[in-house]
């Protein structure tokens, strides 16, 4: 029996991945976290074989929250959920210790698939995400820019390219100001680029926002 913890701020969300896992008869959820800190709290009450984490929690940075895990149990897989494309955070995450990407749009067996995949010490990475594992950005004229970020820089940068300010960066991810504008600097440098404006166009050519 695979037992997971599900890491969500929405509740809903939680109750529908409990809604198609429950009637599995090698899957069952042990636990619910709708914050970082309670998943690690779970994680000290219960014995779980795989972390279904949600990225994009208000408040927090899901990298953070990744590392917390890791932290507390370097082996346990952890599988990000995100409403997110994988172009946008995929391979910064899967860098930063995930061991798999699935969009939440995703369908209900692609998901079983991926938790047994990543229960049995593999990556679940799908064909548009190991197109961008593959590419090598200083060889590659094709590769997309923001490849290049670490998951921390890309973090930044997409809540730059929304129009968010240091400060309310700062405020949201519990970083001081400076340190967000150092990110800001490192992501202008990566880029080439010059301004908060060519970050914003930037993503909107790409898509990366609507």
């Amino acid at each position: 029996m695979i037992k997971i913890l599900i890491v969500d701020d929405h509740a809903v969300v939680r109750a529908g991945i409990r809604y198609f896992i429950d009637p599995l008869t090698d899957i069952t959820i042990a636990a619910e976290a709708a914050n970082g800190a309670a998943a690690v709290a779970a994680l000290s009450e219960h014995e779980v074989d795989v972390v279904l984490l949600d990225i994009g929690m208000p408040g927090q940075n899901g990298v953070d929250v990744l590392k917390a895990i890791k932290a507390f149990k370097a082996t346990l897989p952890v599988l990000i959920l995100s409403m997110y494309p994988a172009t946008k955070y995929a391979v910064q995450l899967l860098r930063a210790g995930a061991a798999g990407y699935i969009e939440k749009e995703a369908l209900a067996t692609e998901l079983v698939a991926a938790i047994k995949t990543v229960v049995q010490g593999k990556k679940y990475i799908s064909y548009a995400v190991a197109e961008l594992l593959t590419a090598d950005p200083s060889t590659e004229t094709d590769a997309p820019l923001h490849s290049q970020l670490s998951a921390r820089e890309s973090e930044i940068f997409m809540r730059l390219s929304r129009g968010e300010s240091p400060t309310n960066i700062a405020a949201e991810l519990h970083l001081s100001v400076k340190t967000v504008s150092t990110y800001r600097t490192r992501v202008l440098e990566k880029m080439k680029m010059t301004s908060n404006a060519d970050i914003i166009y930037y993503a909107l050519k790409n898509k990366l926002i609507d």
